[in-house]
């Protein structure tokens, strides 16, 4: 694919101002160039052009918001010193599997005093003699060359955001985490469905211990009425034999 109709598909009907992030990996450059990039991507942070055969960056855009620029596995062999004009705020550059064979090559980004990491592996000036001393001493400001520091610790994601400071792609992300990480605070605090169940079960259990001890009270009731009908008509009977028995003596004595 034509990297002019790359770009026309990356901006996914955007206006070239809207867009801070823009890979272009790939595609195809005509005559090693690259086509279809215009000042008017003002607010790009991000440019990405693996492999896309360029031998030149000559026609890049003014970007002076650009922060990360990707241009390995190129044929790119010199004119570095484009970027100083056209990428002054520079942090992050990938020219990995590029053809520069000396030191004289990158002399230029001296010049770009925000550059933090720059990474040329494969390229034959990695051959040279004391590369990596050379290298950090040609570029002072350099923190990562290949990745690691001039004590060979590895460069970190911690150590990678030092160096892409002020990249609004890097703020972004960070304040979707903590959106989705308050997010996950709200489903846990909130009761699943099998707890919900649970709940729901337990309450008929108590309704229904509820109704038998209702009915148990109400047995218990019944029977203590019953009782006290039978205690009554005892003492009923009783007091009707008492009364019979008065009755019969006062006969007799009448009848002597």
């Amino acid at each position: 694919m034509e990297m002019k109709k790359r770009i026309h598909l990356e901006l996914r009907n955007r206006t070239p101002s809207d867009v801070k992030e823009l890979v272009l990996d790939n595609c195809c450059s005509n005559d090693g160039k690259l086509e279809g990039l215009t000042d008017e991507f003002e607010e790009l942070v991000f440019l990405s052009t693996m492999r896309v055969g360029l031998t030149t960056v000559a026609n890049l855009p003014k970007l002076k918001k650009l922060k990360k620029l990707e241009l390995s596995y190129n044929k790119i062999s010199g004119g570095l010193e484009v970027l100083v004009e056209k990428c002054p705020n520079l942090t992050h550059l990938n020219l990995g599997g590029n053809r520069i064979k000396d030191l004289s090559t990158i002399e230029p980004l001296k010049e770009l005093g925000t550059l933090r990491s720059l990474e040329l592996y494969t390229c034959e000036v990695t051959n040279l003699s004391e590369y990596r001393d050379n290298v950090f001493k040609l570029l002072p400001q350099l923190i990562y060359l290949d990745g690691y520091d001039k004590d060979d610790k590895e460069t970190s994601d911690s150590d990678t955001k030092l160096y892409a400071e002020g990249w609004e792609y890097g703020d972004e992300d960070e304040d979707v985490d903590e959106e989705d990480y308050d997010d996950d605070d709200d489903d846990d605090d909130a009761p699943s469905g099998e707890e919900e169940e649970d709940e729901g079960d337990d309450d008929e259990e108590e309704n229904e211990e509820g109704a038998l001890s209702g009915e148990e009270e109400d047995e218990d009731d019944l029977n203590e009425k019953e009782v006290d009908d039978e205690e009554e008509a005892e003492e009923d009977e009783q007091d009707w034999g008492q009364k019979r028995k008065r009755e019969l003596n006062e006969e007799d004595e009448d009848d002597d």
